[in-house]
Order: C-alpha cells, then structure tokens, then sequence
C-alpha cells in the first residue's frame, strides 16, 4: 500500500509559519533544496492544502526567469507535471497539474491508496497535515529542521489530544546546521 508522507522546513520550536505569517527563515540552501528534489522524485501525488498551493503557484511559470540555477529547473521539470490535489473551500479553479479534490481528505486518500503505484502520497501544509494525523492517514513525518526559533505561529505537527508513536528511520545532517528527521509511524 503507497505511504503517505508529510515533509517540511521547520523552526527549532516547531512551527513551519511564524506568527507573523513568514517563513522566510526556511529558505533551503543548495544541499537542502537538493534533498527537497530527490524527494519528489519518489512522490506519484502530492496533497496540498490552499495556502500552499498558492505559495508554490510560483513554480508554474518560474522556468521563465533566466536567473534560475540547474537545482530550480529540475525541481520544475518534476513539480509542475506532479498531479496534484487541491483541499480548498474558497478556490473554484487550480492550475495546471492541480485538481480541485472532489472529496473528503479520507476518502481522496483511500482512493489515491487504491490506485497502482509505488511512490508516495504526500501531504503539505500544516492544516492539511493535522486533518490526516488526527484520523490517522500520514504513515512517515519528515522535517529538516532550521536552527531559529519563532515562537508561534502554525506548527508542524497537529495539536490534539492522541497519543502516535514513532520510530525514527532516518537521520541525516546538511551543511553541519540543518538535520533531518524522519519518522515512521507505528501501528
């Protein structure tokens, strides 16, 4: 059964988003932004809430600005061909690869799990990923973790009263500053 992963940039203090709404702090140097493309290698779709939709909406034209470097172009190449599925109460239309989901995030996940295929089904955005924690849905949480605290703001992982239990499969350091920890939930 094709996993389902939740990946992001996070604050010491476990936020993706500080209270002022930014996450500049979380711009990935190059052996980051490397890591983000060889993980979307594996992803067959990817899951986005509106927020980051709108944010990565960047990229569909971005191949355009002839100040990008090879790591930005190849992201594009994969990212804008990656189907993607849209949670949004206020959006009636999404860009290219993009659909709006016609269903609740259980049931696109249960359906998306159905399909054929090996890669990974991944979440992003905080709001997206607490539905799919508190019913259960995310099977690996994956974040690299930035050394700034924020001290508010969206937190990476869900606030709710459920106890999950985790078995760390991965670790991994970039440039001595930002570590990555993946986490493999345990039934």
């Amino acid at each position: 059964m094709r996993k389902v992963t939740y990946s992001m940039n996070v604050s010491l203090d476990g936020y993706i988003v500080g209270p002022d709404g930014s996450f500049d702090w979380s711009e990935p140097d190059k052996d980051v932004f490397r890591f983000w493309i060889d993980e979307i290698r594996g992803v067959d779709v990817h899951l986005l809430g509106r927020r980051l939709y709108e944010t990565m909406l960047y990229w569909e034209t971005a191949a355009q600005d002839p100040s990008l470097d090879d790591d930005q172009l190849e992201w594009i190449a994969l990212w804008n061909p990656l189907p993607k599925v849209v949670f949004s109460k206020t959006l009636s239309t999404v860009q290219g690869a993009a659909r709006l989901a016609s269903g609740s995030l259980a049931e696109e996940i249960e359906r998306l799990r159905a399909e054929p295929g090996e890669g990974e089904i991944a979440i992003g955005g905080a709001t997206l990923a607490a539905e799919a924690a508190a019913s259960g849905l995310i099977d690996e949480y994956r974040a690299v973790i930035y050394p700034v605290l924020v001290g508010g703001g969206i937190p990476f992982f869900p606030r709710h009263e459920r106890r999950v239990d985790l078995e760390l499969v991965e670790t991994r350091t970039f440039n001595s500053k930002f570590p990555l920890l993946c986490y493999r939930v345990q039934r």
